[in-house]
């Protein structure tokens, strides 16, 4: 009987992936981010609602995402 390494690396040092060709994982829900705040910033809300609602206003300031935000929305 042949007695293997357990620590023996069958794995090549390199591998390609098509990401072309990667599909998305369909048992995946939404997920969302975990930011933390400072203590000082995060003294000015309430709760994570206002937080997007603020960070929401500060990105309408910008063309191109004041148009995704407004897309998104409407999902």
């Amino acid at each position: 009987m042949k007695i293997t390494d357990p620590l023996e690396d069958n794995m090549l040092p390199e591998y390609e992936f098509d990401y072309s060709k990667a599909k998305k994982n369909r048992f995946a829900k939404d997920y969302h981010v975990a930011v933390t705040l400072d203590s000082d910033v995060a003294g000015f809300f309430r709760d994570s609602k206002s937080v997007n609602k603020a960070l929401r206003a500060i990105l309408t300031a910008i063309p191109d995402i004041a148009e995704n935000i407004e897309r998104h929305a409407q999902q």
